[in-house]
């Protein structure tokens, strides 16, 4: 009969129970007494088990659970009633059963309630440990299983762990990892560590898989913002409360949240955090103290959860976790952070289960104490699909599918929008966001509970049971005043409370509430709403219509939110325009005013009291706050309030920050900043998401500008709208300051979000136009990453932009995006996460990157079944010109794949591949593809690691093949016989090569033979590489034999020593006919042993044609250079053998030059260091007479024995060819010198012994001097200890003989002797014993000694440390000796001491006397010489200083010589006094006399004065002139004054007065100069009244001076007076227009018998040129014209005019000029055509200046073609125009005819290197050539002009600067120099000469005594270097002027 059900309202399910704990009861029945079971079995209804045996299943326990769970198998589907019955008969029956299961057993059955059982159970029987622990840990599972329900109330959809997808991580535990994060001074060049290379990308498992294997480990679950950590942690829970999930039940779980852990700042103990902020425990102190002993004495048996580490004040430190502890009790108090930091080092708990969740930017902390590590993926398409037709289904939308699928269309159709569905929580605001979008197109309607609400609420009644949990006090409340609420709450904050409330998580249905009567549109004429284009614009919808859904539910706004209602119920499209606050824009403001607040104070939680009440209502209600259950100090229960999800508030805060005058813009400028992803422990800890930026700059858009403006006004902000605009204006420059800074990876990546989130085109374009190449590495990239990168890169459609993702966990999803970046021609993948599905994906999306260039993917997983997805795509990118495959896991199989698409891609430039486990099979693919791709240029392959193949681009294949051929480099490969014929077979078969190189291969003799076998038949054109590649003895001599059997090969370079390195070098093919080939042999550094070097010399054959043999560091020794010497008649073309270091001897060294007699064709023998250095024979060919050949052996850095000598210089004697023996360098000591001075007359082909820096004795020096005696063939002896040194010889006999002793330290009996020797030369015409330190007393017997020696030159004293007497015992050799001619002393710096001979008829002597400073009775000994002298006509004092008592002597002794025609004095403080009484003693003769005195005040008024009283003293006077601080004076007998000249001596026009008085008693006067002055107006006045008393003034000279157009006037009068002028010079005159110069020029037609007209820089127009045209017709007798044109004078245009023309044909009838001069006149074709029929008639033309004009090459060659008839030209000034090589060829044709020709100025044309050759030519006949510029002439190779100046005898200045000339040019000049014996000045500035040039340059100089100047500044010399230089000569200057 059936029995009655009963309801148990209080209990639990009994069906469900026994379903629960099925598994725990069959435990426990199996183990009970067979009558216990079998008493049970017959309460079961179904009789089945009643004839069961149980005794006899005592034994088997498998058949008593088998039959135990059949029995609840029963029982599961019988009545309630029944169940309860033997629920209670079982927990009377049976033993052992667990307390916690008892007291649910017991409830379940009815019997009583649980509390009161477990009381009265209590007293009678104590409870042990575990039954504490039972029951504490059912409470806790209760707890879970309520704050599960309270999640799941909003749920859009089941959330279950198996179904949630994670992406596992490595973990490094091993050591602790710096901080890697770049600095600011990285500038991003340095790439952190990645934060895992985590493996493919298929790394993917479910949370639950995951979780199973951390039982008793430390797990860290990861995850952004929105992703659904707290959810999934809430959902362990719940799955562990039921028995389920990988976390096993008997475990005690504790989740704790750290947003809560923030508020215990105090130290606790483990006691109060369990029992008072988790859960308080029912049994008082007893389960307390029972429930922490057993945890602590079992802590395997917990699991703690910490949830939400990123909301964490503290950051959690390794010094934290490693600090020593005290075992940890249940009163130990610690510090919240401390208990965290010992439970994940396993301080705490050690073994116990800990979960840990946080985001992906906080696992720096801790990540070396984990085991596990994995974060949340997010949602792909099918995942956002389902979850917007779950949204819209509880929406009611089950009504309209069309509804549905618009939503998911809408969403599906912005890209951006879903980017951001990724994120679960960001796909719940998009749903909320569609669906205001929709509902404002449907138009509104009234609001009430939807079906879809209804759905779920019975759904979830039934899931229950009917059941109602029991609520906590004030919950009701709570849940009442939150119902309906309409929210963000997308759950992207992961956070959910440990009690109920919360309204947030990632799946929760807050969308608006569908309105009643919804119009449903049909779908062909629905048009898809606008969306929110950014995250900021997306929330501020979602703002939006959470306030349009509360004001809809809330009642406290009465009518007048009903009127508002119906004004928001039309239809209109969701622009950010369109948006309105409506009425609660002052609770907004509020809001956003506490989020502002909690951001700066880093607070999350907020109290109640700290919430205004209506604010606090209206966000609880519009879904903007939710309550968070707290449990406080002793156990209470309590709430608090928080914002749905963090990035609300940071959204708020940013409204604040936009809207609010209250936070200042400081506060904007400091808080906006980039986040890098690359954190380390360093940052500074936030619990918020970093997104308050972002924000930020969203709101920057116009676009947001009217909701901003809005919400500023209801902040009470004026004149909002231009306040709004200036903080957006702010944010945009603060972004457009970073586009152009230098930042890391992520900074750029999170630039471009807050751009993205601006919509600033230009800021996008700004960022691109620094950095083309985003380069984002080692990071992990969300499609929302890819999105911002889209749209950074879309807004420069015309730019071209590379994308670099080397190392980042890039997800599949990402890849859908890239396609939306326009314009990337550069792509990047560098990851071990790479892997094939990876590249199948990527080749889905690369056929739409068109403009995609370059392709990396390197480092994968990529096999062969992806690279052959990827080439089958890569046909479809045509611009494609590089890939990269490198490091992936390719066979021979794939690379054919790859090879397969050379031909299919146009562009492809080149190919990258490597990593290839059998690199030789992978070539031969590649090789066998050159023979069909005749594209490919290089295949290089090195061994295992890269395999690269490089194609010639379509640019350089258009018209021509590449002619080079294609190079193959095979390195570090592994070589056998079999391969290297396999290779050489393919090779063969394939065009001809360039380079093929196989070095780092070793290579055995038969491989390398195999190799050699085959070349004849491959075609290479360059060379073989074989470095590092082993070749034995054996191996060289197979080399070797290549020369004699392949035509083609015409070089062997071999070294054995490391380096290794052979190569074999070709004639570059075999087509056509083959020029003459140079072959040469190296075998350097190969060990060569004198026997092995006959096997490889035999090699080579009998009759080798080899031109160049190195067999330099070997060991040949002796024998083995006999062994080559007796080889040499085998090599018929040798020109070269390099047998350096090979450890030769002085018997090798005899045995060369005895083959330098014998072979005729041997020319060259350099030996060093004894033959261990350099040895080197050279060849030349027999073509040329065997007397013509000039041979040199050198034997340097030697120390040669007497004996040695002896043999050396006998076998050398034996060679009659012209003979250079070099000896430099060398120790040679007396004995030596001796015999080679012995030997010396039987070398008769001797002509030059050079024995440089041989360290000469004064013994060994006085030796070689005395080859002068019997040596008749002796031209030259120069000698130095440490210098250069060498003896020159004639080929017969030397007519003179020079002798140079240099930097000896001679004695009086070293003077003695040498004089000795000298006595006995007849012919000695220099003599040179400067720089040895002899002075005075030296000096005084070298002078003695003079008459005695028959120098006939000069003898040169110089630097010899000479005093006053020594300057006068070198000027007393002028009375004497008679043969001296001339005397130059200076004790100045030079140091100079010249004495000269003259042998011929005296023509009067000289002497100078500089820098002496003498005393009186030195001065008294001067005179006395002078007065010795008779014949003296040349002196000259510079600085000698004298005192007046000397004097007066020395002018007495002067004014007694009437021989002395010339004195000079200059710088000597002569007073003015003293000049007098010189003036006055001198008197005239026949023959005139020369007087110039330079003093620092000649100058000005003391000039004029000066010779106004040498005019009264002395009437002898010819010629007077004053130039700068210069007298000269001309005395003639007989003779008037005639000229008077006061130049450039700062003359004033009021001087001029005082010396008028003296000009007009001079009527003779013929020429006056006051050039260079400041005489002025008043000047010209004086000269208007002195000018007319001369009557026989023939020329007047005014240049150079100020003179007005008043002056010009006055001066134009006086010109008129003048008939007889025929000279003017008026250039450079200033102060005056062309008005005063056009008066001038018309006074100047009364000149007519001008011969000489100087008007340079006279302003010139037209009507003065008309008037100076006129002037010249009236002139014929006119021999000089200078109209040159300066730079400051102003010019009548640039082009040549009329005027110029008509000017130049007046100069037709000029027929005697001599001189004109035309620089800048602007003369062109028509010009120089003018000009060139002129200078035919010019017959006397000396000079021409033609500077500065536009003459062309064509016109110049022209102009030189018409100086052939200009015979008598001297100078020719041709710079600054456009001459090229056709006027240097005809220079070279037309020059030598101009013998006369002196000067020469060619500067700054555009000769060229040709037009230099040419002109060089000419310069060969110039023998009067004086100067010479060649400045800038457009060529740095002036080699050939500068060796042409040898045959330039009387040349004086050289200017060949600005022509960036190298080292070469100063050598050339160095062979020069010492020819050019008249070269005084030397220009060489802003060349390309170094140090070497310079030094070179300097050893020259000693053989130039004339020579004063050489310019080097502006070349490549340094300072240092520079001071040097100047040391060794003072001659050398690096001034700028």
């Amino acid at each position: 009969m059936e029995e009655e059900e009963e309801v148990n309202p209080g209990g639990e399910d009994v069906h469900t129970l026994i379903t629960q704990e099925s598994a725990k009861l069959v435990c426990i029945l199996s183990s009970q007494k067979p009558a216990v079971i079998k008493k049970l079995c017959d309460m079961m209804p179904n009789k089945t088990l009643r004839h069961v045996d149980w005794l006899a299943l005592t034994e088997s326990s498998a058949m008593i659970q088998q039959h135990v769970t059949v029995m609840l198998e029963d029982y599961r589907t019988a009545s309630a009633a029944r169940c309860r019955r033997f629920l209670q008969s079982l927990c009377m029956l049976c033993e052992n059963i667990p307390l916690h299961l008892e007291l649910r057993l017991l409830s379940s059955a009815g019997c009583m309630d649980s509390d009161r059982y477990q009381s009265q159970v209590t007293e009678l029987f104590p409870l042990k440990v575990t039954d504490h622990w039972e029951l504490y840990r059912a409470a806790v599972g209760t707890l879970l299983l309520r704050r599960w329900e309270r999640m799941r109330e909003n749920l859009v959809r089941e959330v279950q762990l198996e179904d949630i997808w994670v992406r596992l991580r490595h973990t490094n535990r091993t050591k602790e990892k710096p901080d890697q994060t770049p600095g600011p001074g990285d500038l991003g060049n340095r790439t952190p560590d990645p934060d895992g290379d985590y493996g493919p990308m298929e790394a993917r498992v479910t949370l639950e898989s995951f979780l199973q294997g951390s039982v008793g480990q430390v797990t860290v679950l990861l995850g952004q913002a929105g992703s659904g950590k707290t959810l999934m942690m809430s959902c362990l829970g719940q799955q562990w409360a039921k028995g389920l999930g990988p976390i096993p039940s008997s475990f005690l779980f504790v989740l704790l949240e750290f947003r809560q852990l923030n508020l215990l700042s105090s130290p606790l103990s483990l006691s109060e955090l369990l029992f008072q902020y988790y859960l308080p425990a029912q049994g008082g102190d007893d389960e307390k103290e029972a429930v922490l002993d057993y945890l602590l004495s079992n802590p395997e048996q917990c699991c703690w959860v910490l949830d939400g580490y990123d909301e964490f004040h503290t950051r959690i430190t390794r010094v934290q976790t490693q600090r020593n502890r005290t075992p940890l009790n249940s009163n130990t108090l610690l510090p919240i952070a401390e208990f965290v930091s010992g439970l994940l080092c396993r301080q705490i708990f050690p073994g116990c289960t800990l979960v840990f969740t946080c985001r992906p930017r906080d696992i720096p902390d801790v990540e070396l104490m984990v085991d596990n590590v994995a974060e949340l993926a997010g949602w792909e398409s099918h995942d956002i699909k389902e979850y917007v037709q779950n949204y819209f289904q509880l929406k009611g939308a089950p009504t309209n599918e069309d509804l549905m699928e618009q939503a998911v269309n809408l969403l599906f159709s912005s890209r951006h929008l879903l980017t951001m569905s990724s994120l679960p929580g960001l796909c719940n605001i998009c749903c909320v966001c569609v669906d205001h979008a929709l509902m404002g197109e449907r138009g509104g309607g009234r609001t009430q509970a939807s079906e879809g609400e209804e759905q779920k609420r019975r759904r979830r009644e039934s899931e229950q049971g009917g059941r109602k949990e029991a609520k906590v006090e004030g919950e009701e409340q709570a849940e009442q005043s939150g119902e309906g609420a309409e929210g963000i709450g997308e759950g992207s904050q992961d956070r959910g409370a440990a009690g109920g409330g919360e309204s947030e998580d990632i799946t929760r249905a807050g969308a608006v509430e569908p309105r009643d009567g919804v119009e449903v549109l049909h779908r062909a004429s629905f048009s898809l709403p606008q969306l929110p284009p950014t995250l900021t614009q997306l929330y501020l919808t979602a703002l939006v219509a959470s306030l349009s859904h509360s004001r809809d539910t809330g009642t406290e706004r009465g009518e007048d939110a009903k009127n508002d209602r119906m004004k928001t119920r039309a239809p209109q499209q969701s622009t950010l325009c369109s948006l309105d606050m409506g009425l609660y824009q002052s609770e907004v403001c509020e809001l956003s005013r506490l989020a502002w607040k909690g951001l700066e104070t880093s607070q999350i939680l907020f109290l109640k009291c700290e919430i205004p009440q209506n604010v606090l209502k209206f966000s609880i209600r519009a879904g903007l706050l939710s309550k968070v259950e707290l449990r406080l100090k002793g156990g209470v229960l309590s709430y608090a309030y928080c914002f749905v999800h963090l990035t609300l508030q940071e959204f708020l805060a940013a409204l604040r920050m936009m809207t609010s005058d209250e936070v200042p813009m400081t506060q904007l400028k400091q808080r906006f900043n980039l986040k890098s992803r690359w954190t380390t422990k360093s940052d500074p800890k936030t619990v918020f998401t970093d997104s308050f930026h972002l924000y930020v700059c969203g709101l920057a858009s116009p676009s947001c500008t009217p909701a901003l403006v809005q919400l500023a006004k209801s902040c009470g902000v004026s004149v909002a709208q231009a306040w709004v605009q200036k903080r957006q204006s702010l944010v945009v420059k603060l972004l457009k300051s970073l586009c152009g800074s230098t930042l890391t990876g992520p900074k750029v990546l999170q630039l471009c979000h807050c751009i993205q989130e601006t919509q600033d085109c230009q800021l996008a374009r700004d960022v691109l136009g620094t950095r083309p190449i985003l380069e984002l590495r080692n990071i992990r990239l969300l499609p929302s990453d890819i999105d911002a990168l889209a749209f950074v890169v879309g807004s420069s459609p015309d730019m071209d932009v590379g994308l670099d993702f080397g190392g980042c966990a890039l997800d599949a999803q990402c890849l859908d995006v890239l396609p939306s970046c326009q314009c990337i021609h550069y792509l990047v993948f560098r990851s071990r996460k790479y892997d094939d599905k990876f590249a199948q994906k990527l080749s889905s999306i690369l056929p739409k990157l068109q403009t995609l260039r370059k392709l990396e993917f390197s480092g994968g997983h990529l096999t062969d079944v992806g690279v052959a997805s990827l080439a089958s795509t890569l046909q479809d990118c045509p611009c494609i010109t590089e890939i990269n495959l490198h490091s992936n896991n390719l066979t021979n199989q794939g690379i054919k794949h790859v090879a397969d698409i050379f031909s299919k891609l146009p562009n492809l430039a080149s190919i990258t591949l490597g990593r290839h486990n059998k690199p030789l099979e992978g070539i031969t693919v590649l090789i066998k593809k050159m023979t069909t791709c005749v594209n490919i240029v290089h295949v290089h392959a090195e061994g295992m690691k890269e395999l690269k193949v490089t194609f010639l681009q379509n640019s350089d294949n258009k018209g021509h093949k590449n002619i080079s051929g294609p190079t193959v480099s095979l390195v570090n490969q592994t070589w056998g016989k079999t391969e290297m014929q396999r290779l050489c077979q393919l090779l063969a078969r394939c065009p001809a090569l360039s380079v093929l190189d196989l070095s780092g291969g070793h290579l055995d003799t038969e491989t390398l033979r195999m190799l050699v076998d085959f070349l004849p038949r491959i075609n290479i054109k360059q060379r073989i590489i074989m470095k590092e590649s082993c070749i034995s003895s054996n191996g060289l001599e197979v080399l070797t034999a290549l020369l004699s059997t392949c035509p083609t090969a015409v070089e062997l370079n071999v070294r054995l020593k490391s380096p290794e390195c052979v190569s074999v070098m070709f004639s570059g093919g075999t087509d056509g006919p083959r020029p003459e080939i140079s072959r040469k042999l190296c075998l350097s550094c190969c060990n060569l042993l004198p026997a092995v070097m006959g096997n490889v010399l035999g090699s080579l054959g009998p009759s080798s044609d080899i031109t160049l043999l190195d067999l330099s560091s070997n060991k040949l020794g002796d024998s083995g250079l006999k062994k080559l010497l007796d080889f040499l008649p085998c090599l018929n073309n040798i020109k070269e053998i390099n047998a350096s270091k090979n450890n030769m001897s002085m018997k090798g060294a005899v045995m060369l030059a005895s083959a330098l007699g014998s072979r005729p064709d041997l020319t060259d023998i350099e030996i060093s260091y004894k033959g261990r250095g350099l040895v080197i024979l050279r060849f030349c060919s027999n073509k040329s007479s065997d007397e013509e050949k000039l041979k040199r052996f050198r034997l340097a850095h030697t120390s040669i024995q007497p004996l040695d000598m002896t043999r050396l210089c006998r076998r050398l004697a034996q060679c009659h060819s012209p003979m250079e023996l070099d000896l430099s360098h060398s120790s040679m000591i007396d004995g030596v010198i001796q015999k080679l001075l012995t030997v010396l007359p039987t070398m008769t082909s001797l002509q030059l012994l050079n024995v440089s820096h041989c360290n000469l004795s004064i013994r060994g020096m006085l030796t070689l001097v005395s080859c002068l005696i019997d040596g008749h063939r002796v031209k030259s002896v120069e000698l130095r200890p440490q210098g250069e040194s060498m003896i020159c010889f004639d080929r017969v006999k030397a007519e003179f003989t020079r002798c140079r002793l240099s930097h000896f330290s001679l004695n009086s009996g070293h003077l003695e002797k040498l004089a000795g020797i000298l006595e006995q030369c007849a012919q000695l015409s220099e003599l040179d014993l400067s720089g040895n330190s002899l002075k005075d007393e030296g000096v005084r017997q070298v002078v003695n000694a003079l008459p005695r020696l028959k120098i006939t030159s000069c003898l040169n004293l110089s630097s010899n440390s000479l005093t006053q007497q020594g300057a006068l015992d070198v000027a007393s050799t002028l009375c004497a000796c008679d043969k001296v001619s001339g005397v130059e002393v200076s004790l100045g710096a030079e140091d100079r001491s010249l004495i000269h001979f003259n042998q011929g008829e005296s023509c009067g002597k000289s002497l100078s006397v500089r820098h002496c400073k003498f005393e009186s009775d030195e001065l008294i000994r001067l005179s006395e010489i002078l007065c010795g002298c008779p014949s003296l006509t040349k002196l000259e004092f510079t600085s000698i200083c004298p005192c007046y008592e000397g004097l007066q002597t020395l002018w007495n002794s002067l004014c007694l010589l009437p021989s002395l025609h010339m004195l000079e004095f200059r710088d000597n403080l002569f007073c003015s006094q003293w000049v007098e009484d010189l003036v006055k003693g001198l008197k005239g003769s026949d023959g005139g006399r020369h007087v110039s005195i330079e003093e620092f005040w000649i100058t000005s008024e003391a000039a004029v004065s000066l010779v106004c009283r040498c005019l009264n003293l002395n009437p002898h006077i010819h010629t007077i002139r004053v130039q700068q601080t210069t007298l000269h004076l001309y005395f003639m007998k007989t003779t008037p004054l005639t000229s008077v000249s006061l130049v450039d001596c700062l003359i004033e026009g009021n001087q001029l007065k005082t010396l008028s008085s003296i000009i007009q008693r001079c009527p003779l006067l013929t020429d006056l100069d006051l050039s260079h002055n400041k005489w002025g107006t008043e000047g010209a006045q004086v000269l208007c009244s002195v000018l007319p008393s001369l009557p026989n003034l023939t020329s007047l000279s005014l240049s150079g001076n100020f003179i007005s157009d008043r002056g010009a006037e006055i001066l134009a009068t006086v010109f008129c007076k003048l008939p007889r002028l025929r000279s003017v010079n008026l250039s450079h005159c200033g102060g005056w227009t062309v008005t005063g110069g056009l008066e001038l020029i018309r006074s100047l037609e009364h000149c007519v018998s001008l011969e000489e007209l100087s008007l340079d820089s006279v302003p010139l127009d037209e009507d003065t040129k008309v008037c100076l045209a006129r002037g010249l017709s009236k002139t014929n007798s006119l021999r000089k014209l200078n109209l040159n044109r300066g730079a400051t004078v102003a010019m009548v245009g640039s082009q040549e005019t009329k005027d110029t023309l008509e000017l130049l044909s007046v100069m037709e009838q000029r027929r005697q000029i001599e001189e004109i001069e035309l620089e800048g006149w602007a003369m062109a074709d028509r010009g120089v055509g003018q000009l060139i029929k002129l200078l035919p008639v010019w017959k006397h033309l000396r000079k021409i200046r033609l500077s500065k004009n536009f003459i062309g090459d064509r016109s110049g060659e022209a102009l030189m073609e018409a100086f052939r008839s200009c015979n008598h030209l001297e100078e020719l000034y041709l710079s600054s125009n456009g001459l090229g090589r056709l006027t240097a060829a005809r220079m070279a044709l037309v020059l030598p005819s101009l013998i006369h020709m002196t000067v020469l100025d060619i500067s700054d044309n555009s000769l060229g290197y040709e037009g230099s050759v040419s002109l060089s030519r000419a310069l060969v006949y110039m023998k009067n050539l004086i100067k010479l510029n060649l400045t800038s002439i457009g060529t740095s190779d002036l080699c050939a002009v500068a060796a042409s100046l040898a045959h330039c005898m009387q040349i004086q200045d050289v200017s060949l600067g600005w022509n960036h000339c190298d080292d070469n040019l100063a050598v050339e000049l160095a062979k020069v120099l010492p020819l050019c014996q008249k070269l005084i000045r030397l220009d060489l500035e802003s060349n390309s000469i170094s140090v070497y040039g310079a030094e070179v340059l300097v050893r020259a100089l000693q053989s130039c005594p004339a020579l004063q100047f050489i310019r080097l500044w502006r070349n490549k010399i340094s300072r240092s270097e520079v001071q040097n230089l100047t040391l060794k000569d003072k001659r050398l200057n690096f001034l700028s002027t």
